[in-house]
């Protein structure tokens, strides 16, 4: 057995959108923001997130820290795919493909 299998290699993916409209809610929105990113994701879009996991049980772990971190008020949306189906999306670029991200490195202990 392979032991990244692109099957078991999962991706989150956080969508959100929060209010920006008092000095209160920019806060809230950057602070969940700042979280996001202190927990290894990366913008893939305004307000779309992504990170990469080893396998379905860290992924949990991240998305569990995503749920305590919500902001009170807005819309927020987790997805979890493997690297397979993310490795099929189509991105571009005006009428130009796009590369995907690669995935930053991780040191594995064992």
């Amino acid at each position: 057995m392979e032991r990244f299998s692109e099957y078991r290699v999962m991706w989150i993916l956080v969508f959100f959108d929060l209010p920006t409209e008092t000095k209160k809610d920019r806060k809230n929105y950057a602070v969940f923001r700042k979280k996001l990113l202190a927990d290894g994701f990366n913008m893939f879009q305004f307000s779309i997130y992504v990170r990469h996991c080893p396998s379905s049980e860290n992924a949990d772990v991240h998305i569990q820290r995503v749920k305590r971190s919500l902001p009170e008020y807005g819309s927020v949306g987790i997805m979890c795919v493997t690297d397979k189906q993310f490795g099929d999306i189509e991105l571009f670029y005006g009428k130009k493909t796009s590369p995907l991200p690669q995935p930053s490195m991780q040191l594995e202990l064992f």
